[in-house]
C-alpha cells in the first residue's frame, strides 16, 4: 500500500461548475487513468479543505459521493483510501451525474436542501421504481394512510388485518401525489384530443413519450439510448415475459439469493434454468458466473432488493467485462427505486457505463408516482433490438394512449421532477425519524440498508430467529416481514427483519417503533 500523497487541484471560481463537483471530477479520474493508485490513501477532509482554501463541507460531499460508488473506502480511525477498481468508464459529461439549469441558484440534493457555492443551479433528478401486485412485490397495488379519507380507510384496513403498525417495505405514501395537476393535465388532454389519440399507436408505445423518456433518462441516470431503444408496456411482468421471446426459450439465468420474489417466479414459470448466485458486500458476485454457465444475470445494482446493497463501480466492470467475454451474455438491470437516494447522490445505471451493448435496463413509474400508473420501460441493446423487431414487433402495446399522453405532459412540463423532490423531503424525514426511533434496539440490532430505499434491515446480534422477532412482533400487533421471504433457496445467516416506512405516517412509525422496543427489548 503506497502512502499519502497531496493534491493539487486547480479549482475555478467562474461558477460554470460547483467546488464540489470539480474536486469529485478531479479524484475519479485519476482513479480512472490509474494515476491513484489501488490502496493510496487520499488526504483527509480537514486537510485537503485547508490546504485548497474551501469549506470542509465541500471536500465531506465530494469524498461522499466517491465513497457512494465505490472509487474509495472510509477504513476506521485510517482515513480514506482508492479502492480496486479496473476498465472504468466514464460517463459522458452531456448525461452524467450532474443536470445543469440555465436559472441561477444553489445545489438541490435529493432532499431538497439547497447548497449555496457556485452560481449554477443543478437539480438532481434520478431514475425509477418498481411494480408488483402481491405481498411479494415492491411496490403492491394498494397506497398507504395519507391524509383525510384515503388515510383513515388505510388505516382500518390495517385494524381490520389485525395489525395496529404494517411496516411493509411495499408500501407508498400517496398523500403527496399531485391529485389536482393530473386531474388538470387529463381534462387538457381530453378536451383538445383529436381522433389519433383513440386510434392504435405504435407497438413500442407512442414516439413523444419514448423520446421524454429518453431524455429523462439520460440526463438522471446516466442511460445512453435512443427513443427506438425504448419498448413502453403495462409493469414489468409484461415486459419481462416480452424479453423472454427475444431472448428465447431456455436461457441460464443467474439471480441473486435473497431477490425480488416476483421476478424469479415470473423466469420460473418460462423454460429457464435459474441458478442462484451468492453475494457479498458488493453484490452479485462475478467469479461465480463463469463457474454456473449462465448466459443471463439478473441484478439490481443501483438499490438491490431486499438486502439494500449498492453495487460499486469495481464490481459492475467486473459484470461487464463477464457479459462482454461471450456475445450470448446480457444483464438484465432492474433499476427500480433509485430515485430514493438519503446518502450522497444517486449512481449512474450500470447501462450507462455500458460500452458493448450488454445490459438491458428495466424501470417503472409506478413507485415514483402511484401503482395505478402501470407504466414500465425496457431499454434494449442494439442487437436484441432488432430481434424484437423481427419476432416481437406484432404485439400491441399493453398502455393507453391516453395514460401515455398523461404521463408524457406530466414529465416533460417538470410536475414529475417536482413531485419527486417534494417525495424526496417526505420519505426522507420517516426515514430519519425511523432511525431515531429505533436507536434504543442498537444494542442488539445492527443497521443496514439505510442510505436508500424505503425500508432497511434490522439483524439481530444475540441468539434469537427470525420467526421468533416476527412472532414478537405480532404479539404487540405489529407486523415486520423476515428476509427469508425473499430467499430463493435457504441459506444459514442472522436473524433479520425488514422495516418499512414509505407506506406509514410519522404518528404510525412512533408508534411501531415503540411496540417493537417492547417486544424486543429483551434481546439488546
Amino acid at each position: 500500500m503506497t502512502g499519502l500523497r497531496e493534491m493539487t487541484i486547480q479549482l475555478r471560481t467562474d461558477g460554470i461548475q460547483h467546488l464540489y463537483e470539480q474536486i469529485y471530477d478531479y479524484i475519479k479520474e485519476e482513479i480512472r487513468t490509474g494515476k491513484l493508485l489501488a490502496g493510496e490513501r487520499l488526504p483527509s477532509t480537514r486537510f485537503l479543505a485547508e490546504y485548497l482554501q474551501v469549506a470542509r463541507s465541500t471536500v465531506d460531499y465530494a469524498y461522499g459521493q466517491l465513497l457512494s460508488e465505490g472509487y474509495i473506502e472510509a477504513r476506521p480511525c485510517r482515513g480514506y483510501f482508492v479502492c480496486s477498481v479496473e476498465d472504468l468508464v466514464q460517463l459522458d459529461g452531456s448525461g452524467g451525474f450532474f443536470a445543469r439549469g440555465k436559472e441561477a441558484g444553489g445545489f438541490r440534493d435529493g432532499s431538497g436542501e439547497n447548497f449555496p457555492e457556485g452560481n449554477g443551479e443543478e437539480v438532481w433528478n434520478p431514475g425509477r421504481a418498481r411494480e408488483g401486485n402481491g405481498e411479494e412485490g415492491r411496490n403492491p397495488g394498494r397506497a398507504r394512510e395519507g391524509n383525510g379519507e384515503e388515510g383513515q380507510n388505510r388505516g382500518n384496513a390495517m385494524e381490520d388485518r389485525g395489525f395496529r403498525v404494517d411496516f411493509s417495505p411495499y408500501d407508498i405514501d400517496m398523500s403527496g401525489f399531485p391529485f389536482s395537476v393530473w386531474k388538470k393535465i387529463t381534462k387538457n388532454i381530453l378536451s383538445y384530443a383529436n381522433s389519433d389519440l383513440f386510434a392504435k399507436g405504435e407497438a413500442q408505445g407512442d414516439w413523444e413519450l419514448r423520446r421524454t423518456i429518453s431524455r429523462y433518462l439520460h440526463s438522471s441516470r446516466g442511460v445512453d439510448c435512443r427513443p427506438e431503444q425504448i419498448i413502453v408496456g403495462a409493469g414489468n411482468d409484461y415486459l419481462l415475459m416480452l424479453l423472454e421471446k427475444i431472448l428465447g426459450r431456455h436461457v441460464h439465468i443467474a439471480m441473486e439469493n435473497p431477490t425480488y420474489k416476483r421476478s424469479y417466479r415470473i423466469f420460473r414459470s418460462f423454460a429457464y434454468h435459474i441458478t442462484t448466485v451468492e453475494m457479498d458486500e458488493a453484490g452479485m458476485r462475478a467469479d461465480r458466473l463463469e463457474q454456473s454457465q449462465v448466459t443471463a444475470a439478473y441484478v439490481m445494482p443501483s438499490h438491490q432488493f431486499p438486502t439494500g446493497t449498492v453495487m460499486p463501480i469495481g464490481r459492475r466492470m467486473e459484470l461487464l467485462k463477464w457479459a462482454d467475454s461471450r456475445p450470448d451474455r446480457y444483464l438484465i438491470e432492474d433499476d427500480y427505486d433509485s430515485e430514493f437516494r438519503f446518502r450522497g447522490k444517486p449512481i449512474p445505471a450500470l447501462q450507462a457505463s455500458d460500452g458493448h451493448g450488454k445490459v438491458i435496463y428495466m424501470g417503472t413509474f409506478s413507485k415514483a408516482i402511484a401503482p395505478a400508473i402501470r407504466v414500465s420501460f425496457m431499454v434494449l441493446p442494439e442487437v436484441l433490438l432488432e430481434r424484437y423487431r423481427e419476432n416481437c414487433s406484432f404485439y400491441s402495446c399493453t398502455v393507453s394512449r391516453i395514460d401515455q399522453s398523461i404521463l408524457n405532459e406530466f414529465i416533460r412540463d417538470g410536475y414529475f421532477e417536482r413531485h419527486l423532490n417534494k417525495m424526496r423531503k417526505i420519505y426522507r424525514a420517516k426515514h430519519d425519524m425511523l432511525l431515531a426511533c429505533l436507536q434504543q434496539l442498537r444494542g442488539g440490532f445492527a443497521v443496514s440498508g439505510e442510505n436508500a430505499g424505503l425500508h432497511l434491515l434490522l439483524t439481530a446480534r444475540g441468539k434469537v430467529t427470525e420467526e421468533e422477532l416476527v412472532a414478537r412482533a405480532l404479539e404487540k400487533k405489529v407486523r415486520v416481514y423476515g428476509l427469508s421471504e425473499s430467499m430463493v433457496e435457504d441459506a444459514a445467516g442472522s436473524a433479520t427483519v425488514l422495516v418499512g416506512f414509505g407506506g406509514l405516517t410519522e404518528e404510525k412509525i412512533r408508534e411501531g417503533a415503540a411496540l417493537l422496543r417492547e417486544a424486543w427489548g429483551e434481546f439488546c
